[in-house]
């Protein structure tokens, strides 16, 4: 798989902070196992505090918890990686943020951490918009930890994008 760039990121960065300015949209993000890579993209952009609310690096089941309200029961039912994780976290991000937009990431980075039905590179990305429904899907990712980290990177971006139209 692609392994996006320095540069490739900026561009989506640029492309979703040109359409939330156009659309007068603000977004959160709620960060797993890009430990604030997504924020970290949005706010190298100059002019972010425009358009950027906030964002919550959350590793641990309790960080999940009490940031973004995610159920105990969830994480004990089916772990952090996991579609019900992820739609929790995103839409926690949206109750607490004044943000219009969020995106929320959980997975399994590597190189440890995998198992068989979660194996390294597995990672849930979570959608949503204000007052809307949440997406979520599941992405397998290749190569390395940082590999796994930018193209969760670049996945978020582009469905945050999307969700601009």
């Amino acid at each position: 798989m692609h392994s996006p760039s320095d540069d490739e990121l900026r561009r989506l960065g640029e492309t979703l902070a040109t359409a939330a300015i156009d659309r007068r949209l603000t977004v959160v993000t709620a960060e797993s196992c890009t430990g604030g890579w997504i924020a970290k993209t949005l706010t190298d952009l100059a002019g972010s505090s425009g358009w950027f609310d906030c964002g919550m690096v959350v590793y641990s089941y309790e960080a999940k918890q009490a940031m973004l309200g995610v159920n105990p029961h969830t994480l004990e039912e089916h772990g952090a990686v996991s579609r019900e994780t992820v739609v929790e976290m995103v839409s926690g991000a949206l109750v607490h943020s004044a943000a219009t937009l969020a995106v929320a990431v959980t997975g399994i980075a590597g190189p440890t951490g995998g198992t068989a039905d979660k194996p390294v590179g597995t990672v849930w990305i979570a959608w949503k918009r204000r007052g809307g429904y949440p997406h979520a899907s599941v992405h397998h990712f290749g190569g390395d930890r940082e590999a796994v980290r930018r193209q969760t990177v670049a996945a978020a971006l582009g469905g945050l994008i999307e969700l601009t139209t």
